[in-house]
């Protein structure tokens, strides 16, 4: 099953990760804007099928049809770890060959929008200091690539549960003789 994990896990850490790199690469520094998010997230999702199939194949081609909900869990959470470990080494790659200063861009556009809502004062100086602390944090590998992670391995999780949920039924989706 851990070869399992890993090949269907690359294959949609491959999916989401080149996605996410060319965006990255050529956005070059510019946040994205909802249209950018939701393409993220529908790539997400698309590549986090593979859990999905890598779970009926491994009950219907291995186990004979039947699979119980914890094991078929524990591999789409193998898989959502893998995928979300490449997820984050692609952004990794992505911000290293465009040397972009994601955090203090992400910083300006917060700061940015709170004065389009008429924020000021006080209230603007406690959350443009609030995003100075972010940007030092975010330069922090030991916050950044686990926060990079939580944006992936949510996903993974919700497509995990459902997966195993659907599939330890025999009679969802049966395979065809």
């Amino acid at each position: 099953m851990f070869k399992k994990m890993l090949s269907y896990g690359t294959i949609a850490g491959l999916i989401v990760g080149i996605e996410l790199s060319v965006v990255t690469i050529t956005m070059n520094g510019h946040i994205q804007g909802a249209w950018g998010y939701a393409l993220g997230y529908v790539t997400m999702l698309v590549a986090l099928s593979a859990i999905f199939i890598a779970i009926k194949r491994q009950r219907d081609l291995e186990l004979g049809g039947v699979i119980k909900f914890w094991p078929a869990f524990g591999l789409g959470l193998g898989i959502s770890i893998v995928a979300g470990v490449l997820y984050v080494a692609s952004w990794e790659l992505a911000q290293g060959v465009t040397h972009m200063d994601f955090a203090g861009t992400y910083a300006k556009s917060m700061i940015q929008q709170q004065v389009a809502h008429g924020v000021s004062g006080e209230a603007l100086a406690k959350f443009t200091a609030e995003m100075e602390q972010f940007k030092v944090q975010y330069a922090n590998p030991l916050y950044r690539l686990p926060m990079t992670f939580a944006e992936i391995f949510p996903v993974g999780l919700l497509v995990s549960l459902v997966s195993a949920g659907l599939l330890r039924n025999s009679r969802f989706l049966p395979l065809r003789r």
